[in-house]
């Protein structure tokens, strides 16, 4: 810790240094988790150095993502946890990268707050570290910026940027989607990070008791649903990608079906789904319920407990679920290609 930087009159307009660097101390145990280098400097430089090994690749290209955690930070913010929006960040941006098919790298983060409470922000971070780990990526650096007088005290910002990298011939290529492919669902774990400004007016968390037990929901709270982290599918995906042929993958998030899957099917195909296929969590029946909310809009806005979909050869489609199956993922069969005007079809 730097033990001679001190402004006293930084501190008096609200800005407090030396938390800064306590912060980056708490941090660097967490980082050293997912380091995959052995001789990898800890953070703390001006930049975050990584050597790309493209051994055995034609043509490496690097994929980048960014995203933050939105309004779900609301719910941190009013129960006090802060241990797993970073799963979310890190989810939010991997999830993304791999829908080309890459391989995350590494992993930035950016941290707003209206106070540096070091052990909050070491929180956080845990949680990011948590998530690299699982995603099997390396946190390289961030940024932690106490700006008083533009966030309140105890709120926070979180946003996250990643890098991987992906052999050009192994690009996931929508062109060769053909009618009869079938599309295949990863469930989601609950929410994910979308559709919390909607989430937030229907039960008016603010006011409500989150940490009461719901039926609906199993007995589980509404805090605790509403909070369950993004799932990342790094690695089942890279898994599947390594085994098969895949034509397409959406990651579902804001905008939910009608948004996302259109992005992975080319013009002139779309995805006929039934709606009794369609695994929807309990969560998402509570929405709709409370809200009142239509359910074209509920399949426009949230994933309905499909946080991936992929789509393969008919004749792939059991070897598929299997390898799936085998990396943890309760995967199905979705939905259908077919020549259709409309991307999407659920019916």
């Amino acid at each position: 810790m730097n033990q001679q930087s001190k402004s006293d009159a930084y501190a008096s307009a609200g800005v407090d240094i030396t938390a800064g660097y306590r912060a980056v101390e708490l941090m660097k145990r967490h980082i050293a988790r997912t380091i995959l280098r052995p001789s990898a400097d800890i953070i703390g430089g001006f930049g975050g150095l990584f050597p790309l090994d493209v051994a055995g690749m034609q043509r490496p290209v690097l994929v980048s993502g960014t995203d933050g955690v939105g309004t779900k930070l609301k719910l941190a913010f009013l129960l006090e946890k802060h241990d797993t929006v970073g799963i979310d960040c890190v989810a939010m941006c991997v999830n993304d990268i791999i829908c080309c098919g890459a391989k995350p790298l590494f992993f930035l983060d950016y941290i707003a707050c209206g106070k540096n409470v070091p052990e909050r922000i070491e929180q956080i971070v845990s949680g990011v570290c948590d998530g690299l780990v699982i995603a099997g990526a390396e946190l390289i650096g961030g940024e932690t910026a106490e700006m008083p007088g533009f966030y309140p005290v105890n709120e926070y910002d979180l946003a996250g940027f990643a890098v991987g990298v992906v052999d050009q011939p192994k690009i996931i290529d929508h062109k060769t989607m053909r009618p009869g492919d079938v599309m295949i669902a990863l469930p989601s774990s609950g929410l994910h990070s979308n559709g919390f400004s909607l989430v937030r007016k229907v039960f008016d968390v603010e006011n409500t008791d989150l940490r009461a037990p719901v039926e609906a929901l199993g007995g589980k709270s509404l805090g605790e649903t509403l909070l369950t982290p993004t799932k990342i599918y790094v690695k089942p995906v890279l898994a599947l990608l390594d085994k098969l042929a895949v034509k397409g993958i959406s990651h579902i998030t804001g905008g939910g079906f009608y948004e996302n899957m259109p992005r992975s099917i080319p013009d002139g195909l779309g995805v006929v789904i039934q709606k009794s296929d369609v695994r929807v969590l309990p969560i998402f029946d509570l929405i709709r319920e409370t809200g009142g909310i239509s359910e074209r809009d509920m399949f426009n806005t949230f994933n309905m407990g499909v946080g991936m979909a992929v789509v393969v050869a008919k004749d792939d489609a059991d070897a598929a679920l299997q390898i799936l199956k085998e990396n943890g993922e309760d995967a199905y069969i979705l939905g259908e290609i077919k020549e259709a005007k409309d991307k999407v079809t659920i019916c």
